[in-house]
């Protein structure tokens, strides 16, 4: 069983910054994939960026260049720090991680981006 809380969410201008943590508890996501998706109001939600064990990453192509996940398995928390923000960044974003076949999510953090 994993729980995944994020935060570092809010307001910020086009071309600002903000970095989302994900901690998780319950058991160490040492070895996990994880995952960050969005949800922009009125569209479906998508994926973001990944981070493997070993710390190899991808993104979707749009935010290549802008967003950086990282992890601390120290910390049991995944980051996503994100500059250069833009208007079409605002969604709802969340974690994810898969177990044994189970699909573990928190409840997400609003990003608002105003141009």
């Amino acid at each position: 069983q994993v729980s995944l809380v994020e935060s570092g969410g809010g307001w910020v201008q086009a071309g600002g910054s903000l970095r989302l943590s994900c901690v998780a508890s319950g058991s160490s996501i040492r070895f996990n994939i994880m995952d960050w998706y969005r949800q922009a109001p009125g569209k479906e939600r998508e994926f973001v960026a990944r981070i493997g064990s070993s710390g190899a990453t991808n993104y979707v192509d749009s935010v290549k260049g802008r967003f950086t996940i990282s992890r601390d398995n120290a910390k049991n928390t995944v980051y996503l720090q994100m500059n250069s923000l833009k208007p079409e960044d605002t969604a709802v974003y969340y974690c994810k991680t898969e177990r044994v076949g189970i699909r573990y999510w928190g409840k997400g953090t609003l990003v608002t981006v105003s141009s």
